[in-house]
């Protein structure tokens, strides 16, 4: 009896010691689960805070443009609008953007910006802002004005507590949170009307209004297929992934995200080609340099089966890189069939992919043989610039069109670095472009 005893003692005392360490196991769990929650809420939050000023200084500038009687002003005040947007972009690439359906809004942002700095390239031709643009500056930031302010009040919710981005953290599917969700869709509905906007560039509804190449006699796909590829493209398993709505257009597509909203991707009914995705982590450190990112982003495209794509520029903010490509056939650099490509410089995550300007654009061409001679063309350089090197590419042109040209490199008396492209056809010079290059990328005027 003594025996038993002394062994059910034994039993009772394990039993108490396995009991304790779950006890604290699960403690130990509920604090890194409530830990993780913070932080996705506090990222979920200062995204918002982030997309509030930006819209903000969007507005400011607008306004500021509608006082400006110069072209030279014009071109200060784009430039920093176009930095503004692209700010308002990043800060809503944080945010679950496929649960909001945002498009729109990401449209607006990143026409508003593009649109003004191509005008005031044009008034600068012209040294005089015609009614026209003035009446789109005007459009635009009345529509500007309606983004401020409800994010603004929806900032103002969240702080004290009539809204929240917990529900979102936790389970999409499962949680309705209408305040939130009719705080963003109240202005994105209202987008639909700003005016059209017809400019030389990547944004232009002109552009994105042209049916698709690649989807012509392409074949449709299934649903489950084009889920298969937007797993594969994420790097993550089907099973992670849901349906979340149809996208409509001219590019019409299947768009997925994850329970809890962190990516977002689109794949195109017909065809299945990935139009974009987006992973709304925001990376802490800068540790890969500029060039380790650039090999990350060109090894992930050949791995998606984008061959002969060439870099051509790039730009970093807030410890993220996008890297833009351009396809190349017989050394002739296509700068209508643009890829985008996002990594993160903490580790080289691939964040973000963008494809419709491939998938829209991209088709096996024939380039004249009976062309001006590059000598001939180069001839009529401005005698301001001095010729750095000399190639050919297809640029797009007003109307959805495209030129083939040469491209001529060239350094001004005061340094700056400019592209002129010559139709070699015709020898007509059809673009400009200053370049803006510093450490975090290159841009163009």
């Amino acid at each position: 009896m003594k025996f038993r005893r002394r062994t059910l003692i034994r039993i009772m005392s394990y039993g108490v010691t396995i009991l304790a360490i779950l006890m604290i196991r699960n403690m130990s769990l509920m604090r890194e689960n409530r830990a993780k929650q913070t932080f996705i809420t506090n990222s979920y939050v200062r995204a918002l805070e982030d997309l509030t000023a930006a819209a903000d200084s969007i507005n400011s500038t607008l306004e500021k443009q509608l006082y400006a009687g110069t072209s030279e002003q014009q071109m200060v005040l784009a430039n920093k609008l176009f930095n503004e947007a692209t700010n308002a972009k990043l800060a809503m690439s944080r945010l679950p953007v496929s649960e909001l359906h945002l498009e729109n809004t990401y449209k607006f942002l990143s026409q508003v910006g593009n649109y003004a700095r191509a005008s005031a390239e044009i008034n600068d031709n012209t040294k005089e802002p015609d009614a026209e643009y003035y009446n789109n500056l005007k459009q635009l930031h009345k529509y500007a004005g309606v983004l401020a302010d409800n994010l603004w009040k929806l900032e103002k919710e969240i702080s004290g507590g009539e809204a929240s981005f917990e529900e979102l953290s936790d389970n999409y599917t499962n949680i309705d949170i209408p305040e939130l969700s009719k705080s963003f869709s109240d202005y994105e509905e209202s987008f639909n009307s700003y005016p059209r906007l017809i400019y030389d560039g990547p944004f232009s509804d002109h552009i994105m209004e042209k049916k698709p190449e690649m989807t012509k006699h392409a074949t449709a796909v299934t649903r489950k297929k084009a889920l298969e590829r937007a797993a594969s493209a994420l790097g993550i398993s089907s099973n992670e992934l849901t349906v979340i709505f149809d996208r409509e257009g001219n590019l019409p597509a299947w768009v997925f995200s994850d329970e809890k909203g962190t990516v977002s991707c689109a794949v195109t009914q017909l065809g299945g080609f990935v139009s974009y995705f987006i992973k709304s982590r925001q990376p802490e450190t800068e540790v890969l340099s500029s060039s380790e990112a650039v090999d990350k982003a060109s090894q992930y495209l050949k791995e998606i089966g984008y061959s002969d794509m060439k870099v051509t520029y790039f730009e970093k903010m807030n410890n993220i890189m996008t890297v833009n490509f351009a396809y190349t056939v017989d050394e002739i650099v296509c700068y209508t069939d643009l890829i985008k490509v996002t990594v993160a410089l903490d580790d080289g995550e691939i964040l973000g992919l963008e494809t419709d300007g491939y998938v829209t654009n991209h088709t096996r061409r024939q380039f004249p043989d009976k062309t001006m001679s590059v000598a001939a063309c180069k001839k009529m350089l401005s005698p301001y610039l001095k010729c750095v090197s000399s190639g050919k590419a297809l640029i797009p042109t007003e109307g959805g069109k495209e030129a083939y040209c040469y491209e001529f490199k060239c350094k001004s008396d005061e340094g700056r670095n400019v592209l002129v492209y010559f139709n070699v056809r015709t020898g007509k010079e059809e673009q400009i472009l200053i370049l803006l290059e510093n450490e975090n990328g290159t841009l163009t005027i």
